[in-house]
């Protein structure tokens, strides 16, 4: 489902990434783990195309992304990629069905069918009773849930999560990553979640651990 051969990224004279590869197959969940600045939130950006490397290919469903031009790129992403990060970056003047339509609407969608698939991800994820509420009034937990139909709304071939529980304290982030398991067997969604939290990486299929611009 998805590759990465010879992965570099320099900022400056400073190398970020070093010639890294990664083969993850559908369906798997795969976890990234490595102290701060060891450049696993670079590799998950360029994993998800949204930042470019400088030498190497992405591979995602046997499409070479790396070879796309910027709006093929873009278009790619909205259809075939979901993203959860640490801060849901939900818009916080729109309701929860709102954001989680947005990528829908973006693809072309109508609006009163991205509203029921919106609503069906909603009420999946326990939610559908805060639809019309705003981030502000929900909890971090909810709007995090949010974040994760957002992501979903598309059926993306793969998700990517960048520290999705670290700002969820322990009750809501063994909930969150039960919920990605749960999706897993139910929709056979491939996840790649670079995380601090040692509960959550070794619940993956498999834990890859970064050093110095390298898997170790």
């Amino acid at each position: 489902m998805l590759q990465a051969k010879n992965i570099y990224k320099k900022y400056g004279n400073l190398g970020i990434l070093k010639g890294i590869d990664i083969d993850v197959k559908s369906g798997e969940i795969v976890s990234v783990v490595g102290s701060s600045g060891a450049g696993k939130t670079t590799f998950l950006q360029i994993l998800g195309t949204l930042d470019k490397p400088d030498l190497g290919d992405i591979l995602i469903n046997n499409t070479n992304v790396s070879q796309l031009s910027d709006k093929k790129k873009a278009q790619f992403r909205n259809e075939n990629l979901g993203f959860i990060f640490q801060f849901h970056q939900l818009l916080p003047e729109f309701t929860a069905v709102e954001n989680v339509m947005l990528p829908a609407l973006i693809k072309g969608v109508s609006k009163s069918d991205a509203k029921k698939e919106a609503e069906k991800y909603l009420d999946i994820l326990g939610l559908l009773d805060r639809s019309s509420h705003q981030p502000a009034e929900l909890s971090g937990g909810e709007q995090q849930r949010i974040s994760v139909a957002r992501a979903l709304i598309n059926q993306p071939k793969v998700i990517f999560a960048d520290e999705p529980s670290g700002n969820l304290d322990s009750v809501n982030s063994d909930a969150l990553h039960k919920l990605f398991f749960d999706l897993r067997d139910q929709f056979n969604h491939t996840f790649v979640i670079v995380t601090h939290n040692e509960n959550l990486a070794n619940m993956a299929d498999r834990k890859l651990t970064m050093s110095d611009g390298l898997f170790v």
